[in-house]
């Protein structure tokens, strides 16, 4: 199937908005698409002075606008997918504007025979958005088409990873996405997470231009920027906002819709984008065979489906009732700060824990951070049963060689075999202070028992105490893992690990890191991955691929290796945190965690647990 995205401003002028969008779907049909996908808030800016403005510029479901487009999707023989504010009552009997209205925004999704088939309401609603808006609450199903499975998302639904992963569930394919973000961050982070972590294909539409409308008072203003900014990071740290009326131009020029509409493949790679915010369309051709999440194999054989512990993350209700009671018990005892480093020996058994042990004698740091099994370097050899004993021995004896070593507050993270199984062990110098036996079930250590329940330890530095988790085997790929570990509080998340797929550290770690402001240390010995030069599909207002514009061919493409260890992905110092308010620098990013990766045998860094706790 052929999809396409499209990116184009839209402003408070409903009438205008239809045209912007016939006139783009009429360009972007010129490609014949099997699908074409448009951004969110189609028929507005949601800049309202009030609720009588908001009902006005909301659609009525047998309104003439979607009427029009109902008419593209028949004229084009495609599917159409566009995200509106719509009504959900017949009218508003009053003009009280303080009082709210019920409407939604919402995804409707058009058949090529010019039907309304599918609407999925926007489940996250953030900053300015809950004041205008309602949601259902409930999980949108995905649609059957000729292609596949088909899954909608709009705006902060595809920053959180359970909309996606909730579409996935229920057999997503390919998840069409609309925004209407001024940040970089859905584009550069979350699109490849949602479509790595779920073995499907992204195709998001974003918007262009500006994305809100002068207001007639500076309370006005305040309020518009303070709910757009957290439109974008409800689960992130909403910047702060002190002078408005000096800022208001520098909110302006950095409210602008950022473009970068593209299309992902189910491995992280992209397949189309535009890589500006000017107007216009992309398109891509994929094959919805094969992909979806049961059909998602780690490297190892691993099927990714069977590896879910529903039962397990039921224990997310319970941490939640608990988070904000220990919440403020927490704040007394956090230090600002934390030392850690990552140690990647590459020596094998004895020699490999001498190694580590010289290194901790000329060391101050925290928390060192160790790979998964550290000291082995074929993890194959545990199959073996006389083995796996005799790497049960190595165990003991790296224990007590480790805890010789280290200081009073300073702390080792690897893992290990402990009574035949595998777990994650903090090591003080007093032997094992905490573990976390593996909890998701993986091909290469099929011999190991799994544990039942997640720890939550509360670490003694000398400068305070840090609440953390540990998580080793494929655990920290489970994002129901790394939420049930910060609805706990954590502030630092350890990972001893032996990396199997790049996009593990290039996304999915750095987009949990984002959406739950934690820490993450996480290690692994150095592995190599094929990695292919991206493939450009884009195309002019014409229709014409501008690959083939510029005379390349895909199949000219070099294959490169490029080598990934591990990372610490840090929660932004206060200093660091760039208020797009308060600069002309802004970056392009609200939520961009600041990130070290492995290099070499030695990688250290300063963390900033407390941050955690005022996101």
């Amino acid at each position: 199937m052929r999809v396409t995205v499209s990116q184009f401003a839209t402003a408070l002028n409903v009438q205008e908005n239809l045209a912007s969008c016939v006139r783009m779907i009429n360009q972007a049909a010129v490609c014949e698409p099997s699908i074409i996908v448009l951004p969110e808030f189609c028929n507005t800016q949601p800049s309202y002075v009030d609720h009588n403005q908001a009902w006005h510029q909301a659609l009525a479901l047998n309104g003439n606008f979607l009427q029009q487009i109902a008419q593209q999707a028949k004229k084009h023989h495609c599917y159409i997918m566009l995200n509106v504010t719509l009504r959900q009552d017949l009218t508003r009997d009053h003009q009280n504007p303080a009082i709210k209205s019920n409407i939604s925004v919402t995804s409707c999704l058009f058949s090529p025979l010019g039907e309304l088939i599918h609407q999925a309401d926007k489940q996250v609603l953030t900053g300015q958005e809950s004041d205008f808006f309602i949601s259902t609450n409930k999980v949108s199903g995905v649609v059957t088409s000729p292609f596949g499975q088909l899954g909608l998302l709009a705006g902060s639904d595809g920053i959180s990873f359970e909309p996606s992963r909730a579409l996935a569930l229920g057999g997503g394919q390919l998840l069409c996405n609309s925004q209407s973000s001024f940040a970089l961050d859905q584009s550069q982070l979350h699109d490849f997470a949602r479509a790595v972590e779920n073995n499907l294909f992204v195709a998001t539409a974003n918007k262009i231009g500006s994305l809100w409308q002068p207001e007639p008072s500076q309370q006005c203003l305040q309020e518009h920027l303070h709910g757009h900014l957290q439109g974008q990071e409800q689960a992130y740290a909403a910047a702060e906002s002190d002078d408005f009326s000096s800022q208001s131009s520098r909110a302006e020029k950095h409210l602008m819709g950022v473009g970068h509409s593209q299309i992902v493949s189910p491995n992280g790679k992209v397949l189309a984008k535009l890589d500006h915010n000017e107007e216009g369309f992309v398109f891509a051709d994929i094959d919805l065979a094969g992909v979806g999440l049961s059909n998602k194999l780690r490297p190892d054989g691993t099927k990714v489906i069977k590896q879910r512990r529903p039962e397990l993350y039921q224990q997310q209700k319970i941490a939640l009732q608990q988070a904000t009671a220990t919440e403020a018990t927490l704040n007394d005892t956090v230090p600002e700060t934390a030392n850690v480093a990552i140690f990647a020996t590459y020596k094998s058994d004895e020699q490999a824990i001498e190694d580590v042990c010289h290194y901790i004698e000329n060391n101050l740091s925290d928390i060192i951070q160790l790979p998964e099994l550290f000291f082995i370097a074929d993890k194959a050899i545990t199959h073996n049963t006389e083995q796996l004993d005799q790497v049960a021995c190595l165990c003991t004896a790296l224990i007590k060689q480790i805890s010789a070593v280290l200081r009073p507050f300073q702390y080792v993270c690897t893992s290990l075999v402990i009574d035949g199984a595998h777990h994650a062990v903090l090591i003080s110098e007093r032997g094992v202070f905490a573990t976390q036996q593996q909890l998701h079930f993986c091909q290469r250590y099929q011999w190991t028992a799994l544990g039942s329940e997640l720890e939550i330890i509360e670490l003694p530095l000398e400068q305070g105490v840090i609440k953390l988790a540990m998580l080793t085997g494929d655990d920290a790929n489970i994002p129901e893992m790394i939420k049930l570990a910060a609805l706990n509080n954590i502030q630092v998340l350890l990972v001893p690990f032996d990396i199997q797929e790049a996009s593990e550290v290039e996304f999915s770690l750095l987009s949990y890191a984002a959406e739950h402001k934690i820490c993450i240390v996480a290690a692994s010995r150095e592995k190599s991955f094929a990695e292919a030069a991206p493939v450009d599909s884009s195309a002019d207002a014409s229709g014409k691929n501008l690959d083939t514009a510029k005379g390349s061919s895909s199949n000219k493409k070099k294959v490169k290796q490029k080598k990934s260890t591990g990372l610490i992905a840090n929660v932004p110092a206060e200093s660091a945190l760039l208020n797009p308010w308060q600069s002309d620098k802004f970056n392009g990013y609200v939520n961009q965690p600041l990130v070290k990766y492995q290099h070499g045998k030695i990688t250290k860094a300063v963390i900033y647990p407390l941050l955690r706790l005022k996101k």
